[in-house]
Protein backbone atom coordinates (compact mmCIF):
# COMPACT_ATOMS: atom_id res chain seq x y z
CA UNK A 1 0.00 0.00 0.00
CA UNK A 2 1.21 3.28 -0.65
CA UNK A 3 2.09 5.77 2.48
CA UNK A 4 -0.48 8.08 3.09
CA UNK A 5 -3.58 6.79 1.06
CA UNK A 6 -7.04 7.14 2.49
CA UNK A 7 -9.97 4.45 3.22
CA UNK A 8 -12.36 3.66 0.46
CA UNK A 9 -14.86 4.86 3.07
CA UNK A 10 -13.17 8.11 3.21
CA UNK A 11 -13.49 8.42 -0.87
CA UNK A 12 -16.95 8.09 -0.47
CA UNK A 13 -18.12 10.22 2.43
CA UNK A 14 -16.18 13.20 0.20
CA UNK A 15 -18.19 12.57 -2.53
CA UNK A 16 -21.21 12.54 -0.94
CA UNK A 17 -19.95 15.95 1.21
CA UNK A 18 -19.06 17.70 -2.03
CA UNK A 19 -22.73 16.49 -4.40
CA UNK A 20 -24.07 19.58 -5.13
CA UNK A 21 -21.31 22.27 -4.84
CA UNK A 22 -19.20 23.87 -8.04
CA UNK A 23 -17.01 21.46 -10.14
CA UNK A 24 -13.26 22.54 -7.95
CA UNK A 25 -14.84 20.72 -5.50
CA UNK A 26 -13.69 17.26 -6.98
CA UNK A 27 -10.02 18.36 -6.56
CA UNK A 28 -10.26 17.33 -3.01
CA UNK A 29 -10.46 13.62 -4.28
CA UNK A 30 -6.96 13.93 -5.64
CA UNK A 31 -4.45 11.10 -3.68
CA UNK A 32 -4.62 7.58 -3.41
CA UNK A 33 -7.36 5.17 -1.67
CA UNK A 34 -7.49 1.77 0.12
CA UNK A 35 -9.89 -0.89 -0.99
CA UNK A 36 -10.05 -4.70 0.32
CA UNK A 37 -8.47 -6.42 -3.03
CA UNK A 38 -6.74 -3.33 -4.79
CA UNK A 39 -5.72 0.88 -4.33
CA UNK A 40 -7.40 3.47 -6.31
CA UNK A 41 -5.36 6.37 -7.34
CA UNK A 42 -6.74 9.96 -8.82
CA UNK A 43 -3.80 11.35 -10.59
CA UNK A 44 -5.75 14.58 -12.03
CA UNK A 45 -8.81 15.94 -11.79
CA UNK A 46 -10.13 17.55 -14.79
CA UNK A 47 -10.99 21.28 -14.21
CA UNK A 48 -14.91 21.30 -15.55
CA UNK A 49 -16.94 18.49 -17.24
CA UNK A 50 -16.02 19.83 -20.99
CA UNK A 51 -11.81 19.05 -20.24
CA UNK A 52 -9.80 16.26 -21.19
CA UNK A 53 -11.45 13.32 -18.52
CA UNK A 54 -9.62 12.59 -15.37
CA UNK A 55 -6.56 10.66 -14.83
CA UNK A 56 -7.19 7.14 -12.82
CA UNK A 57 -5.41 4.27 -11.59
CA UNK A 58 -6.43 0.92 -9.60
CA UNK A 59 -3.60 -1.35 -8.75
CA UNK A 60 -4.50 -4.80 -8.00
CA UNK A 61 -1.71 -6.91 -5.91
CA UNK A 62 -0.98 -10.57 -7.88
CA UNK A 63 -2.54 -12.25 -4.80
CA UNK A 64 -5.04 -11.28 -6.12
CA UNK A 65 -5.03 -11.04 -9.87
CA UNK A 66 -3.19 -14.62 -9.97
CA UNK A 67 -2.25 -13.98 -13.28
CA UNK A 68 0.59 -17.42 -14.30
CA UNK A 69 4.10 -15.55 -14.54
CA UNK A 70 4.76 -17.66 -17.42
CA UNK A 71 2.14 -15.33 -19.13
CA UNK A 72 4.68 -12.26 -18.77
CA UNK A 73 7.32 -13.74 -18.04
CA UNK A 74 9.76 -11.76 -20.79
CA UNK A 75 8.78 -8.79 -22.28
CA UNK A 76 7.17 -10.24 -25.94
CA UNK A 77 5.15 -11.98 -23.50
CA UNK A 78 4.79 -9.25 -20.69
CA UNK A 79 3.45 -6.87 -23.58
CA UNK A 80 1.01 -8.92 -25.49
CA UNK A 81 -0.53 -9.63 -21.88
CA UNK A 82 -0.72 -6.06 -21.24
CA UNK A 83 -2.66 -5.74 -24.88
CA UNK A 84 -4.86 -8.30 -23.80
CA UNK A 85 -5.85 -7.49 -20.72
CA UNK A 86 -6.96 -3.91 -22.35
CA UNK A 87 -9.04 -5.22 -24.64
CA UNK A 88 -10.85 -7.30 -22.00
CA UNK A 89 -11.04 -3.65 -19.96
CA UNK A 90 -12.89 -2.48 -23.15
CA UNK A 91 -15.17 -4.88 -23.19
CA UNK A 92 -16.03 -4.82 -19.67
CA UNK A 93 -16.80 -1.00 -19.50
CA UNK A 94 -18.75 -1.40 -23.06
CA UNK A 95 -20.94 -3.97 -20.63
CA UNK A 96 -21.30 -2.49 -17.51
CA UNK A 97 -20.63 1.13 -17.76
CA UNK A 98 -23.64 3.76 -17.95
CA UNK A 99 -21.82 5.98 -20.06
CA UNK A 100 -22.73 9.80 -19.88
CA UNK A 101 -23.87 11.68 -16.90
CA UNK A 102 -24.53 14.99 -17.13
CA UNK A 103 -22.63 17.40 -18.84
CA UNK A 104 -19.56 17.12 -21.15
CA UNK A 105 -17.53 13.84 -20.43
CA UNK A 106 -19.20 13.34 -17.27
CA UNK A 107 -19.95 9.67 -16.63
CA UNK A 108 -17.32 8.61 -19.91
CA UNK A 109 -14.87 5.75 -18.59
CA UNK A 110 -12.77 5.03 -21.10
CA UNK A 111 -9.29 2.75 -21.84
CA UNK A 112 -6.96 3.08 -24.32
CA UNK A 113 -6.64 -0.69 -26.09
CA UNK A 114 -5.51 -0.81 -29.35
CA UNK A 115 -7.00 -1.72 -32.67
CA UNK A 116 -5.63 -4.55 -35.21
CA UNK A 117 -1.89 -4.22 -34.05
CA UNK A 118 -0.35 -5.02 -30.58
CA UNK A 119 2.12 -2.01 -29.75
CA UNK A 120 3.52 -1.57 -26.61
CA UNK A 121 0.95 0.91 -24.31
CA UNK A 122 0.68 2.11 -21.06
CA UNK A 123 -2.68 1.27 -20.53
CA UNK A 124 -1.71 -1.63 -18.85
CA UNK A 125 1.12 -2.62 -16.60
CA UNK A 126 1.94 -6.10 -15.70
CA UNK A 127 4.39 -7.28 -13.06
CA UNK A 128 5.30 -9.60 -11.14
CA UNK A 129 3.76 -8.13 -7.74
CA UNK A 130 0.66 -6.21 -9.23
CA UNK A 131 -1.15 -5.36 -12.17
CA UNK A 132 -1.95 -1.92 -12.90
CA UNK A 133 -4.98 -0.57 -15.00
CA UNK A 134 -4.77 3.25 -16.26
CA UNK A 135 -7.67 4.80 -17.76
CA UNK A 136 -9.63 7.87 -17.86
CA UNK A 137 -13.13 9.08 -16.19
CA UNK A 138 -15.14 12.11 -16.26
CA UNK A 139 -16.19 13.14 -12.85
CA UNK A 140 -19.80 13.86 -13.25
CA UNK A 141 -21.39 17.02 -13.32
CA UNK A 142 -24.51 18.87 -14.41
CA UNK A 143 -23.43 21.57 -15.65
CA UNK A 144 -20.87 22.55 -13.38
CA UNK A 145 -22.00 21.34 -10.25
CA UNK A 146 -20.96 18.22 -8.89
CA UNK A 147 -23.34 14.98 -8.72
CA UNK A 148 -21.05 12.76 -6.38
CA UNK A 149 -23.15 10.77 -5.85
CA UNK A 150 -23.44 9.35 -9.21
CA UNK A 151 -19.42 9.39 -9.02
CA UNK A 152 -19.76 7.53 -6.61
CA UNK A 153 -22.20 4.99 -8.15
CA UNK A 154 -18.93 4.81 -10.57
CA UNK A 155 -16.42 4.06 -8.12
CA UNK A 156 -18.45 1.74 -5.84
CA UNK A 157 -20.62 -0.06 -8.66
CA UNK A 158 -19.48 -0.22 -12.17
CA UNK A 159 -15.89 0.10 -11.50
CA UNK A 160 -15.16 -2.76 -9.05
CA UNK A 161 -17.61 -4.55 -11.89
CA UNK A 162 -15.18 -3.67 -14.78
CA UNK A 163 -12.10 -5.28 -12.42
CA UNK A 164 -13.75 -8.12 -11.73
CA UNK A 165 -14.77 -8.97 -15.74
CA UNK A 166 -11.36 -8.01 -17.12
CA UNK A 167 -8.26 -8.21 -14.44
CA UNK A 168 -8.47 -11.49 -12.28
CA UNK A 169 -7.15 -14.72 -13.63
CA UNK A 170 -10.27 -16.42 -12.28
CA UNK A 171 -12.46 -14.74 -14.90
CA UNK A 172 -10.36 -14.49 -17.53
CA UNK A 173 -11.14 -16.95 -20.30
CA UNK A 174 -7.21 -18.95 -19.98
CA UNK A 175 -7.45 -20.56 -23.75
CA UNK A 176 -8.18 -17.53 -25.25
CA UNK A 177 -5.57 -15.39 -23.27
CA UNK A 178 -3.30 -17.77 -23.60
CA UNK A 179 -3.35 -18.10 -27.85
CA UNK A 180 -3.30 -14.56 -27.76
CA UNK A 181 0.07 -14.29 -26.12
CA UNK A 182 1.53 -17.19 -28.20
CA UNK A 183 0.34 -15.81 -31.31
CA UNK A 184 2.07 -12.38 -30.73
CA UNK A 185 5.52 -14.32 -29.24
CA UNK A 186 5.48 -16.38 -32.40
CA UNK A 187 5.19 -13.44 -34.80
CA UNK A 188 7.65 -11.96 -33.10
CA UNK A 189 10.08 -15.33 -33.79
CA UNK A 190 9.50 -14.99 -37.35
CA UNK A 191 10.78 -11.01 -37.33
CA UNK A 192 13.47 -12.43 -35.53
CA UNK A 193 14.16 -14.99 -37.72
CA UNK A 194 13.61 -13.50 -41.38
CA UNK A 195 17.58 -11.55 -41.60
CA UNK A 196 19.20 -15.00 -40.62
CA UNK A 197 17.17 -16.81 -43.90
CA UNK A 198 17.75 -13.70 -45.73
CA UNK A 199 14.07 -12.65 -46.22
CA UNK A 200 12.54 -9.45 -45.79
CA UNK A 201 8.73 -10.63 -44.86
CA UNK A 202 6.61 -13.44 -44.80
CA UNK A 203 3.03 -13.63 -46.13
CA UNK A 204 1.58 -17.25 -44.41
CA UNK A 205 -0.59 -19.20 -46.71
CA UNK A 206 -3.83 -18.72 -45.84
CA UNK A 207 -3.56 -15.08 -45.02
CA UNK A 208 -6.37 -12.42 -45.30
CA UNK A 209 -5.24 -9.47 -46.85
CA UNK A 210 -8.00 -7.42 -48.06
CA UNK A 211 -9.70 -5.41 -45.21
CA UNK A 212 -13.55 -4.24 -45.84
CA UNK A 213 -12.65 -0.63 -46.51
CA UNK A 214 -10.28 2.09 -46.65
CA UNK A 215 -11.77 3.51 -42.95
CA UNK A 216 -11.70 -0.08 -41.29
CA UNK A 217 -8.87 -2.34 -40.49
CA UNK A 218 -11.38 -5.51 -40.69
CA UNK A 219 -10.81 -8.36 -42.49
CA UNK A 220 -12.78 -8.84 -45.13
CA UNK A 221 -15.52 -11.72 -45.24
CA UNK A 222 -15.49 -13.84 -48.14
CA UNK A 223 -11.92 -13.09 -49.35
CA UNK A 224 -9.61 -15.19 -51.10
CA UNK A 225 -6.83 -16.59 -48.69
CA UNK A 226 -3.40 -16.10 -49.75
CA UNK A 227 -1.25 -18.84 -50.79
CA UNK A 228 2.27 -18.67 -51.80
CA UNK A 229 3.97 -19.24 -54.72
CA UNK A 230 6.16 -22.57 -54.98
CA UNK A 231 9.12 -21.74 -55.72
CA UNK A 232 9.28 -18.71 -52.81
CA UNK A 233 7.74 -21.16 -49.95
CA UNK A 234 9.32 -21.51 -46.63
CA UNK A 235 8.11 -22.62 -43.49
CA UNK A 236 8.80 -21.87 -40.02
CA UNK A 237 8.34 -23.82 -36.93
CA UNK A 238 7.57 -21.19 -33.77
CA UNK A 239 7.84 -21.63 -30.16
CA UNK A 240 4.39 -22.38 -29.93
CA UNK A 241 1.35 -24.70 -31.39
CA UNK A 242 -0.09 -22.04 -34.47
CA UNK A 243 -3.46 -21.72 -34.17
CA UNK A 244 -4.40 -20.44 -38.30
CA UNK A 245 -7.67 -20.20 -40.36
CA UNK A 246 -9.19 -22.36 -37.33
CA UNK A 247 -6.68 -25.22 -37.59
CA UNK A 248 -3.60 -26.31 -34.99
CA UNK A 249 -0.12 -27.00 -36.50
CA UNK A 250 3.80 -26.93 -35.45
CA UNK A 251 4.83 -25.25 -38.37
CA UNK A 252 3.69 -22.45 -40.72
CA UNK A 253 4.43 -21.94 -44.04
CA UNK A 254 4.07 -19.28 -47.07
CA UNK A 255 5.88 -16.73 -49.24
CA UNK A 256 9.11 -15.34 -48.22
CA UNK A 257 10.02 -12.22 -49.74
CA UNK A 258 13.80 -12.35 -50.47
CA UNK A 259 16.38 -9.30 -49.81
CA UNK A 260 17.17 -7.54 -53.00
CA UNK A 261 14.50 -6.09 -55.34
CA UNK A 262 11.19 -6.70 -55.41
CA UNK A 263 8.60 -6.39 -57.79
CA UNK A 264 5.10 -6.74 -57.53
CA UNK A 265 3.17 -6.52 -60.74
CA UNK A 266 -0.20 -7.13 -62.35
CA UNK A 267 -3.28 -5.64 -63.78
CA UNK A 268 -5.68 -2.79 -61.76
CA UNK A 269 -7.70 -4.38 -58.44
CA UNK A 270 -5.96 -7.33 -58.36
CA UNK A 271 -4.48 -7.18 -55.15
CA UNK A 272 -0.78 -5.16 -55.73
CA UNK A 273 -1.60 -2.25 -53.20
CA UNK A 274 -2.78 -4.61 -50.81
CA UNK A 275 -0.34 -6.87 -50.64
CA UNK A 276 2.23 -3.68 -50.24
CA UNK A 277 -0.81 -2.39 -47.40
CA UNK A 278 -0.29 -5.73 -45.27
CA UNK A 279 3.44 -5.29 -45.90
CA UNK A 280 3.65 -1.95 -44.14
CA UNK A 281 1.97 -3.23 -41.29
CA UNK A 282 3.75 -6.13 -40.70
CA UNK A 283 6.44 -4.03 -38.78
CA UNK A 284 3.49 -4.50 -35.86
CA UNK A 285 2.27 -7.81 -34.51
CA UNK A 286 -2.03 -8.61 -35.36
CA UNK A 287 -4.33 -9.82 -32.76
CA UNK A 288 -5.79 -13.53 -33.61
CA UNK A 289 -8.27 -13.13 -36.20
CA UNK A 290 -7.20 -10.13 -37.68
CA UNK A 291 -6.15 -12.58 -40.63
CA UNK A 292 -2.82 -10.58 -41.11
CA UNK A 293 -1.43 -12.45 -38.03
CA UNK A 294 1.35 -14.09 -39.57
CA UNK A 295 2.03 -11.16 -42.51
CA UNK A 296 5.26 -10.42 -40.80
CA UNK A 297 7.98 -7.76 -42.29
CA UNK A 298 11.40 -6.93 -40.98
CA UNK A 299 11.20 -4.21 -38.36
CA UNK A 300 13.49 -1.78 -40.33
CA UNK A 301 10.97 -1.70 -43.11
CA UNK A 302 9.98 2.18 -44.38
CA UNK A 303 6.97 3.05 -46.16
CA UNK A 304 8.49 6.13 -49.47
CA UNK A 305 5.85 8.06 -50.92
CA UNK A 306 5.75 11.35 -52.59
CA UNK A 307 4.54 14.18 -50.00
CA UNK A 308 4.28 18.06 -51.96
CA UNK A 309 4.26 20.56 -49.70
CA UNK A 310 6.39 19.09 -46.65
CA UNK A 311 9.36 20.93 -45.26
CA UNK A 312 13.29 19.76 -45.74
CA UNK A 313 16.02 20.78 -43.80
CA UNK A 314 19.30 20.27 -44.37
CA UNK A 315 19.36 16.87 -46.48
CA UNK A 316 22.21 15.84 -48.87
CA UNK A 317 19.75 14.87 -52.02
CA UNK A 318 22.87 14.84 -54.45
CA UNK A 319 22.23 11.14 -55.02
CA UNK A 320 19.11 11.82 -56.60
CA UNK A 321 19.09 15.39 -57.47
CA UNK A 322 22.12 17.45 -58.58
CA UNK A 323 23.14 20.41 -59.36
CA UNK A 324 19.83 22.50 -59.75
CA UNK A 325 19.53 25.26 -62.27
CA UNK A 326 21.39 28.34 -61.98
CA UNK A 327 24.12 26.06 -60.85
CA UNK A 328 21.85 25.77 -56.73
CA UNK A 329 24.10 22.80 -54.86
CA UNK A 330 21.68 20.29 -53.37
CA UNK A 331 23.43 18.91 -50.60
CA UNK A 332 22.92 20.90 -48.47
CA UNK A 333 18.94 21.30 -49.10
CA UNK A 334 16.42 23.56 -47.92
CA UNK A 335 12.56 24.36 -48.46
CA UNK A 336 9.27 24.81 -46.85
CA UNK A 337 7.42 23.06 -50.24
CA UNK A 338 9.41 20.69 -51.12
CA UNK A 339 8.18 19.13 -54.84
CA UNK A 340 6.59 15.25 -54.93
CA UNK A 341 10.28 14.49 -56.57
CA UNK A 342 12.17 16.39 -53.92
CA UNK A 343 10.23 14.92 -51.06
CA UNK A 344 10.30 11.80 -52.53
CA UNK A 345 13.97 11.52 -53.20
CA UNK A 346 14.26 13.50 -49.04
CA UNK A 347 11.94 10.56 -47.85
CA UNK A 348 14.79 7.72 -48.61
CA UNK A 349 17.67 9.63 -47.29
CA UNK A 350 16.49 10.46 -44.19
CA UNK A 351 14.55 7.20 -43.57
CA UNK A 352 18.06 5.44 -44.43
CA UNK A 353 19.56 8.19 -42.19
CA UNK A 354 17.31 6.52 -39.15
CA UNK A 355 18.44 3.00 -39.83
CA UNK A 356 16.05 1.49 -42.46
CA UNK A 357 17.54 -0.72 -44.55
CA UNK A 358 13.71 -2.26 -46.26
CA UNK A 359 12.13 0.58 -48.36
CA UNK A 360 8.58 -0.15 -49.20
CA UNK A 361 7.30 1.84 -52.41
CA UNK A 362 4.00 2.11 -54.63
CA UNK A 363 3.87 3.69 -57.77
CA UNK A 364 0.74 5.44 -57.59
CA UNK A 365 2.00 7.20 -54.64
CA UNK A 366 4.78 8.70 -56.04
CA UNK A 367 6.42 11.09 -58.30
CA UNK A 368 6.37 9.35 -61.54
CA UNK A 369 9.67 11.78 -62.96
CA UNK A 370 11.70 10.42 -59.56
CA UNK A 371 10.91 6.68 -60.59
CA UNK A 372 12.33 6.85 -63.65
CA UNK A 373 13.03 8.60 -67.19
CA UNK A 374 12.55 6.31 -70.33
CA UNK A 375 13.95 6.31 -73.82
CA UNK A 376 12.03 8.93 -75.45
CA UNK A 377 12.26 11.13 -72.86
CA UNK A 378 16.14 10.89 -72.58
CA UNK A 379 16.06 11.71 -76.10
CA UNK A 380 13.79 14.37 -76.29
CA UNK A 381 15.38 16.15 -72.75
CA UNK A 382 19.20 15.64 -72.67
CA UNK A 383 20.87 14.45 -69.37
CA UNK A 384 22.11 17.47 -68.56
CA UNK A 385 19.21 19.35 -68.51
CA UNK A 386 17.70 16.92 -65.76
CA UNK A 387 19.11 17.04 -62.28
CA UNK A 388 16.91 14.10 -61.65
CA UNK A 389 18.39 11.00 -61.13
CA UNK A 390 15.50 8.62 -61.16
CA UNK A 391 14.97 5.73 -58.29
CA UNK A 392 15.44 2.74 -60.97
CA UNK A 393 19.23 4.32 -61.66
CA UNK A 394 19.96 3.82 -57.77
CA UNK A 395 17.83 0.99 -56.61
CA UNK A 396 20.97 -1.68 -57.23
CA UNK A 397 23.02 0.46 -56.05
CA UNK A 398 21.54 0.56 -52.71
CA UNK A 399 21.15 -2.84 -52.17
CA UNK A 400 24.73 -3.69 -53.40
CA UNK A 401 26.44 -0.90 -51.69
CA UNK A 402 23.98 -0.47 -48.72
CA UNK A 403 22.82 -3.63 -48.47
CA UNK A 404 19.28 -1.93 -48.57
CA UNK A 405 16.51 -3.93 -50.03
CA UNK A 406 12.87 -2.32 -51.87
CA UNK A 407 9.41 -3.97 -52.25
CA UNK A 408 7.99 -1.93 -55.39
CA UNK A 409 4.60 -2.00 -56.43
CA UNK A 410 4.58 -1.47 -60.18
CA UNK A 411 1.71 -1.55 -62.66
CA UNK A 412 2.77 0.34 -65.19
CA UNK A 413 6.57 0.98 -66.44
CA UNK A 414 8.05 -1.87 -67.32
CA UNK A 415 11.82 -0.45 -67.17
CA UNK A 416 11.67 -2.23 -63.33
CA UNK A 417 12.24 -5.47 -64.95
CA UNK A 418 16.03 -5.04 -65.80
CA UNK A 419 16.80 -4.26 -61.93
CA UNK A 420 14.40 -6.87 -59.99
CA UNK A 421 15.70 -10.12 -58.23
CA UNK A 422 12.32 -11.34 -57.52
CA UNK A 423 9.18 -10.30 -59.62
CA UNK A 424 5.41 -11.47 -58.20
CA UNK A 425 2.58 -11.29 -60.27
CA UNK A 426 -0.91 -10.41 -58.64
CA UNK A 427 -3.94 -11.82 -60.14
CA UNK A 428 -6.88 -12.06 -58.57
CA UNK A 429 -5.22 -11.62 -55.01
CA UNK A 430 -3.18 -14.62 -55.84
CA UNK A 431 0.44 -13.83 -56.11
CA UNK A 432 2.39 -16.03 -58.94
CA UNK A 433 6.39 -15.82 -59.48
CA UNK A 434 7.13 -14.44 -62.80
CA UNK A 435 11.01 -13.92 -61.84
CA UNK A 436 11.83 -15.97 -64.91
CA UNK A 437 9.01 -14.81 -67.55
CA UNK A 438 9.96 -11.04 -66.35
CA UNK A 439 14.26 -11.99 -66.83
CA UNK A 440 12.90 -12.97 -70.91
CA UNK A 441 10.97 -10.22 -71.52
CA UNK A 442 13.66 -7.70 -70.29
CA UNK A 443 15.94 -9.86 -72.51
CA UNK A 444 13.87 -9.44 -75.40
CA UNK A 445 12.32 -6.38 -75.43
CA UNK A 446 15.48 -3.94 -74.33
CA UNK A 447 13.97 -0.33 -73.25
CA UNK A 448 16.66 1.28 -74.95
CA UNK A 449 17.56 3.92 -72.31
CA UNK A 450 20.85 4.42 -70.59
CA UNK A 451 21.43 4.51 -67.03
CA UNK A 452 21.45 7.76 -65.79
CA UNK A 453 23.67 7.88 -62.52
CA UNK A 454 26.05 10.64 -63.11
CA UNK A 455 28.09 9.64 -59.68
CA UNK A 456 28.80 6.91 -57.10
CA UNK A 457 26.10 7.22 -53.70
CA UNK A 458 29.22 6.87 -52.06
CA UNK A 459 28.02 7.63 -48.44
CA UNK A 460 24.87 8.67 -46.02
CA UNK A 461 25.30 12.15 -44.82
CA UNK A 462 23.90 12.68 -41.04
CA UNK A 463 22.88 15.61 -39.50
CA UNK A 464 22.47 17.07 -36.35
CA UNK A 465 19.48 18.83 -34.59
CA UNK A 466 20.35 21.93 -33.09
CA UNK A 467 19.33 22.95 -29.69
CA UNK A 468 16.55 25.43 -28.71
CA UNK A 469 14.82 24.86 -32.32
CA UNK A 470 12.93 22.00 -30.94
CA UNK A 471 10.43 24.00 -28.81
CA UNK A 472 7.25 22.44 -27.08
CA UNK A 473 6.31 25.90 -25.47
CA UNK A 474 2.98 27.71 -26.07
CA UNK A 475 2.19 30.87 -24.32
CA UNK A 476 2.33 30.31 -20.49
CA UNK A 477 2.79 26.69 -20.96
CA UNK A 478 6.10 25.31 -21.35
CA UNK A 479 4.76 21.72 -22.39
CA UNK A 480 1.78 21.94 -24.70
CA UNK A 481 1.88 18.99 -26.84
CA UNK A 482 -1.47 17.45 -28.05
CA UNK A 483 -2.39 14.74 -30.99
CA UNK A 484 -5.38 15.99 -32.77
CA UNK A 485 -5.12 12.84 -35.12
CA UNK A 486 -3.06 9.95 -36.32
CA UNK A 487 -1.96 12.49 -38.94
CA UNK A 488 -1.54 15.69 -36.83
CA UNK A 489 0.59 16.66 -34.09
CA UNK A 490 0.36 20.17 -32.48
CA UNK A 491 3.64 20.55 -31.02
CA UNK A 492 3.75 23.64 -28.93
CA UNK A 493 2.64 26.52 -31.54
CA UNK A 494 3.46 24.47 -34.24
CA UNK A 495 1.12 21.61 -36.17
CA UNK A 496 3.37 18.92 -37.82
CA UNK A 497 1.24 16.88 -40.65
CA UNK A 498 2.12 13.25 -40.67
CA UNK A 499 -0.11 12.81 -43.38
CA UNK A 500 2.35 11.04 -45.44
CA UNK A 501 3.74 8.94 -42.45
CA UNK A 502 1.81 5.65 -43.83
CA UNK A 503 3.28 3.44 -40.70
CA UNK A 504 1.42 5.11 -37.88
CA UNK A 505 -1.10 2.88 -36.92
CA UNK A 506 -2.54 4.61 -33.34
CA UNK A 507 -3.54 7.84 -31.96
CA UNK A 508 -1.74 6.70 -29.13
CA UNK A 509 1.53 6.86 -31.00
CA UNK A 510 1.19 10.00 -32.41
CA UNK A 511 0.80 11.45 -29.03
CA UNK A 512 4.10 9.39 -27.43
CA UNK A 513 6.22 10.93 -30.30
CA UNK A 514 4.86 14.14 -29.52
CA UNK A 515 6.34 13.47 -26.14
CA UNK A 516 9.45 11.62 -27.73
CA UNK A 517 10.61 14.88 -28.67
CA UNK A 518 10.45 17.23 -25.93
CA UNK A 519 12.41 14.50 -24.08
CA UNK A 520 14.89 14.50 -26.88
CA UNK A 521 15.28 18.44 -26.86
CA UNK A 522 15.21 18.49 -22.96
CA UNK A 523 18.03 15.64 -22.20
CA UNK A 524 20.12 14.78 -25.51
CA UNK A 525 19.96 17.41 -27.98
CA UNK A 526 22.89 19.04 -27.66
CA UNK A 527 24.53 20.28 -31.30
CA UNK A 528 26.95 17.00 -31.46
CA UNK A 529 24.08 14.24 -31.74
CA UNK A 530 22.87 13.30 -35.08
CA UNK A 531 19.52 12.19 -35.61
CA UNK A 532 20.62 8.21 -35.86
CA UNK A 533 22.25 8.72 -32.57
CA UNK A 534 18.90 10.29 -30.96
CA UNK A 535 16.95 7.57 -31.91
CA UNK A 536 19.31 5.51 -30.31
CA UNK A 537 19.26 6.98 -27.06
CA UNK A 538 15.57 7.00 -27.21
CA UNK A 539 15.03 3.04 -27.72
CA UNK A 540 17.56 2.43 -25.47
CA UNK A 541 15.58 4.72 -22.42
CA UNK A 542 12.40 2.90 -23.50
CA UNK A 543 13.47 -0.35 -23.14
CA UNK A 544 15.03 -0.02 -19.98
CA UNK A 545 12.45 2.84 -18.54
CA UNK A 546 9.52 1.83 -20.25
CA UNK A 547 7.16 4.06 -22.25
CA UNK A 548 6.25 6.27 -18.54
CA UNK A 549 10.14 7.59 -19.63
CA UNK A 550 8.22 9.68 -22.21
CA UNK A 551 5.63 11.63 -20.03
CA UNK A 552 5.98 14.46 -18.18
CA UNK A 553 3.00 13.20 -15.59
CA UNK A 554 4.97 10.48 -14.83
CA UNK A 555 8.01 12.75 -13.36
CA UNK A 556 5.37 13.83 -11.09
CA UNK A 557 4.58 10.19 -9.85
CA UNK A 558 1.24 10.03 -12.03
CA UNK A 559 1.21 7.79 -14.98
CA UNK A 560 0.03 8.14 -18.40
CA UNK A 561 -2.61 5.69 -20.10
CA UNK A 562 -2.78 6.68 -23.23
CA UNK A 563 0.96 6.43 -24.77
CA UNK A 564 1.86 3.72 -27.19
CA UNK A 565 5.12 3.02 -29.11
CA UNK A 566 6.25 4.61 -31.94
CA UNK A 567 9.15 3.41 -33.71
CA UNK A 568 12.07 5.30 -34.32
CA UNK A 569 11.48 5.47 -38.04
CA UNK A 570 8.19 7.34 -37.38
CA UNK A 571 9.80 9.98 -34.10
CA UNK A 572 12.64 10.86 -37.13
CA UNK A 573 10.06 11.58 -39.73
CA UNK A 574 8.07 14.01 -37.43
CA UNK A 575 11.64 15.64 -36.20
CA UNK A 576 12.28 16.36 -40.19
CA UNK A 577 8.41 17.67 -40.04
CA UNK A 578 8.90 19.97 -37.52
CA UNK A 579 9.12 23.50 -39.11
CA UNK A 580 11.41 25.18 -36.69
CA UNK A 581 14.07 22.48 -35.92
CA UNK A 582 17.37 23.79 -37.65
CA UNK A 583 20.00 20.87 -38.23
CA UNK A 584 23.48 20.85 -39.71
CA UNK A 585 25.00 18.36 -41.38
CA UNK A 586 28.11 16.18 -39.98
Amino acid sequence: MVAGSRSGEELSRILQRIDGRGYKAYEELRGAYRFPQWELFIDHVQPDPFAPPSRFRVRIPQAVAQFPEELFGDRIRRIALQDYLARRVRIAIDAVAQGHRGSGRSGLITVDAGGQEVIERTAVRVTPQWIELRFQLGLPAAGRTVLGRQAEAMLYRELPEIIQRSLLWRTTPAEECRRFVECIENQEFLRRQLRARRLVAFVADGAILPRRSGISQLPLPDAIPFRSPERLRVSFTPPNPVWHNGKLSESITGMGIPEGITLIVGGGYHGKSTLLRALERGVYPHIPGDGREYVVTREDAVKIRAEDGRRIEQVDLSPFIHTLPYGRSTRTFCTDNASGSTSQAANILEALEAGSRLLLLDEDTSATNFMVRDARMQALIAKEHEPITPFLDRVRELFDRFNVSTILVMGGCGDYLDVADTVIAMREYLPEDVTEKARAIAAAFPTGRCPESPTVFERLTHRIPLPDSIDPSRGRREVSIEAKSVELLLFGTTPIELWAVEQLVDLSQTRAIGYALHLLAERYVDGHRCIAELCDILEQVLDTEGLEALSPFARGGQHPGNLARPRRYEIAAALNRLRTVRMRQR
